[in-house]
């Protein structure tokens, strides 16, 4: 089996303030962290497992808090990045990590989807973090949410990234964008179409809940983090005869991490060979 995991454990606290998040500045107590720990190296015993069987596996961690500052997380994408039947281990950051461990991964394997906070950090201090992993050989992508606050910072930021390195832009929850304000956005990431809209989904092909799936903390395996209904356990296998081709059962998707895996969409073809960690084919 050639399988796509989204994986996403307990934690829930974040060292950012950001007005549009609804998990800023929580913080998990320390029963809730080692449950989190607790979770992950289960998860990440899995996966090592997984190629005892012939599976190949990519694996996206999409924490709802910043995992990264976690040495649990930071030590899961090392061992990850090293197995080879693992093609692909990324995760969603802010960056407020420091990036030397990075120099003990794969390089060929290890990959960053990393978002810029404007008001939460240094601009100068996240650049620079940037720069570490351009230097470090790391495959990352770096993004912003389209709020109309941030348009400068986004600017800046893309003059000042090496070019190679993909902007993406996230339409901000609630928010329409005239066309005016689209085109700004747009001259940064010319893929900003994809997130504009929602995406009409219901009754549409989705390669979820057959290539792709979504795993919480506790092994529970569903189609995604948007579709509740559960496909069975990670640990216990029974999701592995649920897997089939299905047509989406929400009307719209408005999250890259889900429309990314519409079949009516073309972003496989345009982010072939970064559908993780969100970077378009050159």
């Amino acid at each position: 089996m050639d399988l796509t995991v989204l994986y996403r454990g307990p934690l829930v606290s974040c060292d950012y303030d950001c007005p549009y998040c609804p998990f800023a500045k929580r913080r998990d107590a320390p029963e809730q962290l080692r449950a989190d720990r607790a979770a992950l190296e289960r998860f990440t015993a899995w996966a090592t497992a997984a190629g005892e069987v012939g599976d190949t596996l990519s694996v996206l961690f999409t924490p709802w808090g910043e995992g990264l500052v976690r040495s649990w997380y930071r030590r899961a994408l090392v061992e990850l990045s090293r197995l080879p039947h693992v093609r692909r281990v990324a995760i969603q950051t802010n960056l407020s990590c420091r990036t030397d461990w990075l120099a003990d991964a794969d390089p060929a394997t290890v990959a960053l989807w990393v978002t810029y906070h404007p008001g939460q950090v240094r601009y100068e201090r996240f650049l620079a973090k940037c720069r570490e992993l351009s230097a470090l050989g790391v495959r990352y992508s770096v993004g912003v949410v389209g709020e109309p606050g941030h348009l400068a910072a986004a600017r800046r930021l893309r003059a000042d990234l090496p070019a190679d390195v993909y902007l993406w832009i996230n339409a901000a929850d609630g928010r329409t964008y005239d066309d005016t304000e689209a085109a700004d956005w747009t001259a940064l990431d010319p893929h900003f179409g994809y997130s504009r809209h929602p995406h009409p989904s219901g009754g549409q092909p989705c390669r979820t809940g057959e290539s792709v799936i979504s795993v919480d903390g506790d092994g529970t395996v569903r189609r995604c983090h948007f579709v509740r209904p559960p496909l069975g356990n990670l640990y216990d296998g029974s999701y592995r005869g649920e897997l089939r081709a299905r047509v989406c059962p929400l009307p719209v998707c408005d999250c890259h991490i889900g429309y990314v895996h519409l079949e009516t969409l073309p972003l496989y073809d345009l982010f072939a060979g970064g559908i993780l960690e969100r970077i378009p084919h050159p």
